[in-house]
């Protein structure tokens, strides 16, 4: 069996990549960082979704050997001017909840016709040899004005993809992972992933 890492501890994030990767790339099995060699995780330093996916992806390849994958991804709010974007994980700074809580408070006065929003996400993948390739996927809708569902994870209550009138944390998994920025992006880079691998 062929071996890839995705340089993340989020269990959700994991079970969403083995999700989508199975069926494209047959026979590959996805280890998390809690299945390697412990490491020191690098500083999300850059500026960028793309930036900040190489650096975990080539720190995490540094260390296990192995074709490396990892993703940043944030959501992008039209009325704040692109935020939290690549803080989103960190917009609070306190997780998940205040995060959202935050987010609606920031957006409370805006009219739901101005409450646009994409979801982004950028994917690296590093091989052994130098190789590295970054897709990147979207996933536009709209802010809603309180959480709905309990699906999915991060700002998933809160938002509302385009063409659906509920939120992306009450979608079915099958359905999230085929609009979803991360699904796209996944998709996207499957085919480099299985070449890596062959």
């Amino acid at each position: 069996m062929s071996q890839v890492v995705l340089a993340s501890r989020n269990a959700k994030k994991l079970a969403e990549l083995r999700r989508i990767l199975a069926p494209l790339v047959p026979g590959i099995e996805v280890l998390g960082l809690d299945d390697v060699t412990p490491f020191d995780e690098p500083a999300e330093t850059e500026p960028t979704f793309e930036g900040n996916a190489l650096i975990k992806a080539r720190a995490c390849l540094e260390v296990t050997g192995l074709p490396s994958l990892a993703d940043d991804s944030g959501l992008c709010v039209d009325a704040l001017n692109g935020m939290p974007g690549v803080l989103s994980a960190r917009w609070s700074g306190e997780g998940d909840e205040a995060n959202n809580t935050l987010l609606l408070r920031q957006v409370a006065d805006v009219p739901d016709e101005r409450r646009g929003a994409q979801f982004r996400c950028a994917v690296a993948l590093c091989v052994p040899g130098g190789t590295e390739i970054v897709v990147h996927g979207e996933m536009a809708g709209r802010l809603l004005r309180a959480e709905q569902g309990d699906g999915g994870f991060g700002y998933d209550p809160l938002f509302a993809a385009d063409g659906y009138d509920i939120s992306t944390a009450q979608l079915p998994s099958a359905e999230k992972d085929r609009i979803s920025h991360r699904g796209k992006a996944l998709t996207a880079i499957a085919p480099q992933v299985a070449e890596a691998l062959a």
